[in-house]
């Protein structure tokens, strides 16, 4: 799960990458609304085959907000 909060109504892109820093998934891409939002990544690729466990990256950007964070996935 990843949780964000929104200050203002703005556009929101959060994507996944693996290691080597191919894009994996995105899981966001659209206007907001202001208030906390929550997405949940079903650890899948854009094609929906399953990905495996390992360290993947993501980012969050928001007008000039842009955050990079790593997460583990388990299975």
């Amino acid at each position: 799960n990843i949780s964000y909060d929104i200050p203002n109504a703005i556009d929101v892109k959060i994507e996944i990458f693996n290691i080597m820093g191919q894009r994996v998934k995105i899981l966001a891409n659209s206007p907001h609304q202001p208030g906390f939002h929550k997405v949940q990544w079903d650890a899948s690729n854009d094609s929906g085959q399953p990905v495996s466990a390992g360290m993947y990256i993501f980012t969050i950007r928001a007008g000039e907000f842009r955050q990079t964070r790593k997460m583990v996935l388990l299975k």
